[in-house]
């Protein structure tokens, strides 16, 4: 299951020349449901997976958003959300191929809102079973959201698996939450390590360090092309990313954290589940814009994503 308090309708389109001043005329968008957890719902449909997107809607643009989900057959719990659910721009420039992204901050949430749809959540997930919490919080949720979901969660015996940002991702962190499973990107990972990771070696360190100080039982850190570094149980370990042409990097992570909590719902070892998330995040990379990966890729990339230790 997945959560998504802050989803959006992602719209991408391609113009000419990015540049300020005249009209840019673009392309016909393409519309694709959005948001982390939303994101990680589809992928897992791909994978052949079962999943349930929890996920707060509103207004038109929630009820679009929707329409597409059942469009790809995503099963879909929707919260109530108080005002319209949000949008979000990516542009390309098709002369030098750089994305630009505009990211609204959707509606402005209460203390109670967040309250209702936290026990939604755990409502809704049984003993042994993964949670996805995956994307931004909305305006007006409690930065320590995560941490009190964790803590419910482990009273039902069920799993949760979060890969979140900024104030939340440091509440999650400071307050031991003992997740089963933590995703930083790089950008994520240097600022709430106070450094620059420079090495697969300075990543697992941080990565064993949150560990250790009961952030979660398993952290994985990206390094972009280099690929990502996982702490656990197990030991440290770096997976290679394989050379693939990139066309967006847009949706990698998400695509990501579902491959490798689908591989771990599904019984498979922590590191054969590492390499399936990189498998994914390189499978998403090949596609344009904010469309995700393509299975067939995602089984194809598996045997180039070796693992090692580090």
């Amino acid at each position: 299951m997945t959560l998504t308090l802050n989803p959006a309708l992602d719209l991408a389109v391609e113009t000419a020349k990015v540049v300020p001043g005249p009209k840019l005329r673009c392309t016909a968008p393409a519309v694709h449901p959005g948001g982390g957890g939303i994101n990680v719902s589809r992928v897992i449909r791909r994978l052949g997976g079962r999943t349930l997107a929890i996920a707060a809607l509103g207004g038109a643009t929630g009820d679009r958003l929707a329409a597409l989900l059942e469009r790809e057959g995503v099963a879909l719990a929707p919260l109530p959300c108080r005002g319209e659910t949000r949008e979000g721009l990516t542009v390309t420039d098709a002369g030098t191929g750089q994305q630009f992204r505009f990211v609204l901050p959707g509606p402005a949430w209460r203390r109670r809102d967040a309250d209702s749809a936290l026990s939604a959540a755990v409502a809704a997930v049984g003993a042994g079973q993964f949670l996805v919490l995956s994307g931004s919080l909305p305006p007006g949720v409690p930065a320590d959201f995560a941490l009190h979901l964790a803590r419910r969660m482990a009273r039902k015996g069920a799993l949760l698996a979060v890969d979140t940002s900024g104030a939340a991702l440091a509440a999650a962190i400071a307050g031991q939450a003992r997740l089963a499973l933590l995703r930083l990107d790089a950008a994520e990972a240097e600022a709430q390590a106070g450094s620059a990771l420079a090495t697969a070696r300075d990543s697992a360190d941080y990565a064993q360090s949150l560990v250790k100080g009961g952030a979660a039982d398993r952290v994985v850190l990206a390094r972009g092309a280099e690929g990502s570094v996982m702490a656990g149980p197990e030991g440290r370990f770096l997976v290679r990313a394989p050379a693939v042409p990139v066309q967006s990097r847009i949706g990698a992570g998400d695509s990501f954290m579902a491959a490798m909590v689908l591989a771990l719902a599904r019984g498979r070892p922590p590191v054969r589940a590492l390499q399936e998330g990189m498998a994914a995040a390189s499978a998403a990379v090949m596609t344009p814009a904010t469309e995700l990966c393509r299975a067939t890729d995602v089984r194809r990339l598996i045997a180039a994503c070796p693992v090692e230790p580090v």
